[in-house]
């Protein structure tokens, strides 16, 4: 007998047949399961996304708006260029990278194989420009400066040049209409990167990978009306590719345009003289260092006064924007952000802050009226101010004896404002007031002026300027504390001091702090265009006003125009009488006081001028130079790094942005004919019914029609290249003169 079953099979086989049944079944239950999940519950959505293998879209990027200035005169516009470019997809896919290809393309455009091959390497932090920063699924430019033979070549040979294609597409251009730069204000355009791709992506305004998006100026504060939407037509195709039908169309929307406050005249006219007034200071000896002037960057702005509008704005270094289009080379892209560039990629009108030296005292003046000082009553003008055993003269060690507030700003006088300073720095305690009370009249009325933050213009990065009040001082302690007790030394060096000092007490408000933040000096910081928005307030009756240049923004048929209204930010803490007899010592400034020597023969009975000079010492430069001036019409502020002081290097450049503004004549009369803007531009360009704008003929600014006077000692420019910065001139009388100061920022210890 046998303990086998009939059927063959022991009882061990019989498991094992069991187990792997339940295998089988268990493994047909999941495939079924997941049939019925892919098919049935997530089939739709499958369906979707298989059809969307059939569908393939081509993108017709949308027509970028123009940039216009107030008359409507293009300052950034788009014109039809032949471009190259190559699909980065297609040339990877190729076993050398496409370098035989690239190569091959270079020889017919007359590049270097190698200048090609970095335009379509792509950015990352260890690639230096030039490479590609958009897309790579995007065709990327390799230039946009093709001939029709070379464009011709390329599409005769596309077996030759896979990848590669020669199109006619519109390319943005800036023109600079009469020879008005405007590089700052306009900025410029790169490729969106896939970053911004997905960070747009469930907003009202994405990206498309064809886009090319503003990185700095108008071109970024206004990219999204600018832009506009690119058109996308879906083709059906079949599995080899080829175009069965039109799945739908959606046609390309262009951009707006955007109309700004900048006359291209009138910035033309900023541009020049700032360029020239550098040119003639670093021809100016600089008794304190022993060298010329170096003049290395400034700005100026216009702006209206009543309204806050910006007329020109111009920056010195500058550049010309259409080197970012179709690409940057490694050379300019060297040029624009090297060491040795002076950076001219930065608007110094918003982001350049340095001390506002004497222009400041309107401050001091308004804060010493609300801690109660009468204007008019009388203050000693001393030769010398002394504090904690250090002695500071005013200029040449003048001593106009007891004047007014109105005369210490028309002379600039320094020893008024540091004793009136030191007077409220001891009424509120001194060194360690107790809690709540220091009223700290001069740092409140600098914050009531709207300095310390951002004015709100409409460009992007603008910088804050400074107030160095207690606050800001605390933080600025903790900061910096380790630092300057490491290196700080009792008796070392000047700097070795100040840092032992600032170890000590640095967060404390010292005697000397307040005396140099009376003149605009020590850790004072303003801007230009901050300085525009407070002077403008003088000369309106109060108001502060946003700075603003967009001034209206029109769709592309010219059937929507939506303004940008001028807003206030708020208004000087000075009532009316206190305002006129500033402006009334401000306008003894151009006719007997610092800046006289500069505005010899201007119509001051006919178009009153008001100014205030300014030289601000800074440690290890030179000292820079600042002219703040306004008219019942405009304020023009013009500053100069390294060029010497505020009349004697900006005062004629300032005179002659007056004479092309008001057409002032050499001998003093008025040609309203040849004035740019006699009044400040009232509305739009004229739009034509097809949405157009006609721009008006601009002429190129005659330098030689209306320039004032030559000041003795001073040289004449030469046809030299342009400035990379602004320039110094000779001497002034706003500035202080103190015995044996050292060549920096000069800051009290006490």
């Amino acid at each position: 007998m046998t303990n086998i079953p009939e059927t063959g099979r022991t009882p061990r086989v019989q498991i094992r047949l069991v187990v792997i049944q339940i295998l089988v079944f268990s493994l047909l239950g999941t495939l079924g399961s997941r049939l019925w999940y892919l098919q049935i519950r997530e089939g739709a959505q499958y369906q979707k996304e298989a059809s969307g293998n059939h569908v393939q879209q081509v993108v017709q990027p949308a027509v970028r708006g123009e940039i216009l200035d107030a008359r409507g005169v293009p300052l950034a516009d788009n014109e039809t260029k032949l471009v190259v470019s190559a699909s980065r997809t297609d040339l990877m896919k190729m076993k050398d990278g496409g370098k035989a290809v690239l190569t091959k393309l270079a020889g017919v455009l007359g590049m270097k194989p190698q200048d090609v091959m970095e335009k379509v390497r792509l950015c990352d932090a260890k690639t230096p420009q030039p490479c590609w920063n958009g897309s790579p699924y995007q065709p990327i430019p390799i230039t946009d400066e093709a001939t029709p033979r070379q464009a011709l070549q390329i599409r005769e040979r596309s077996e030759d040049f896979p990848g590669i294609t020669a199109e006619p597409e519109a390319v943005r251009r800036y023109p600079s209409p009469g020879d008005a730069n405007t590089a700052q204000v306009l900025g410029y355009l790169s490729p969106v990167t896939d970053q911004e791709i997905q960070q747009a992506k469930n907003t009202d305004s994405p990206y498309l990978r064809s886009d090319m998006v503003g990185r700095s100026g108008l071109e970024r504060q206004y990219d999204q009306e600018l832009r506009g939407k690119a058109g996308v037509t879906r083709y059906e195709v079949d599995n080899l590719g080829r175009v069965i039908g039109t799945a739908e169309s959606d046609a390309a929307e262009p951009g707006s345009n955007l109309v700004t406050s900048i006359d291209a005249r009138v910035q033309r006219v900023a541009e020049y003289e700032l360029d020239r007034a550098m040119k003639v200071a670093r021809t100016q000896f600089d008794k304190n260092t022993g060298e010329n002037y170096k003049a290395d960057s400034g700005a100026v702005v216009v702006m209206e006064a009543k309204t806050g509008r910006v007329v020109a704005m111009a920056s010195a270094p500058t550049y010309d924007p259409n080197v970012w289009v179709g690409g940057i080379s490694a050379k300019d892209y060297k040029k624009l952000t090297g060491k040795d560039s002076d950076y001219p990629l930065l608007n110094r009108a918003i982001q350049g802050q340095s001390a506002p030296g004497s222009t400041f005292k309107v401050v001091s003046t308004a804060a010493a009226i609300q801690a109660g000082y009468d204007f008019d009553g009388h203050y000693p003008c001393t030769s010398s101010y002394s504090v904690g055993g250090q002695v500071f003269k005013n200029f040449e060690g003048e001593n106009f004896g007891p004047i007014s507030l109105g005369r210490a700003l028309e002379v600039s006088c320094d020893t008024v404002f540091y004793g009136l300073a030191d007077n409220e720095w001891k009424k509120d305690g001194g060194i360690n007031p107790k809690k709540g009370q220091p009223k700290d009249w001069f740092f409140k009325t600098a914050h009531q002026f709207g300095l310390g933050k951002p004015t709100g213009i409409d460009l992007p990065n603008e910088v804050s300027g400074r107030v160095p009040d207690r606050e800001w001082k605390q933080k600025y302690w903790e900061a910096n504390k380790d630092a300057w007790c490491k290196t700080g030394k009792k008796d070392g060096s000047y700097v070795e001091k100040i840092a032992y000092e600032n170890c000590l007490e640095g967060n404390k408000m010292r005697e000397g702090d307040e005396i140099n933040y009376s003149i605009g000096q020590g850790d004072t910081l303003l801007t230009p265009i901050q300085e525009a928005v407070m002077y403008s307030a003088i000369a309106n009756g109060g108001t502060l006003w946003d700075p603003t240049i967009g001034k209206a923004i029109i769709s592309p048929d010219g059937k929507k125009v939506t303004e940008i209204k001028p807003k206030s930010h708020g208004r000087l803490p000075i009532d009316a009488k206190t305002r006129d007899v500033m402006e009334e010592a401000l306008a003894g400034v151009v006719t007997r006081g610092t800046a006289a020597w500069k505005f010899g023969g201007w119509p001051q009975d006919k178009i009153p001028l008001h100014a205030k000079t300014g030289t601000a010492e800074v440690y290890g430069k030179q000292t820079t130079s600042w002219l703040a001036t306004f008219s019942k019409d405009y304020a023009v502020v013009m500053t100069i790094s390294q060029a010497g002081t505020g009349s004697g290097a900006s005062g004629e450049a300032v005179h002659n942005i007056y004479n092309a503004l008001y057409g002032v004549q050499s001998d003093g009369s008025i040609d309203k004919k040849k004035a740019l803007l006699y009044t400040p531009q009232q509305g739009l360009p004229k739009i034509q019914p097809d949405g157009s704008i006609v721009a008006p003929k601009i002429e190129k600014y005659d330098p030689n029609a209306n320039q004032a006077s030559p000041s003795p000692g001073q040289t004449a420019p030469t046809d030299s290249p342009p400035a990379t910065a602004p320039s110094p001139t000779a001497s002034n009388r706003d500035t202080r003169r103190r015995t044996g100061r050292p060549k920096k920022r000069r800051r009290i210890l006490t």
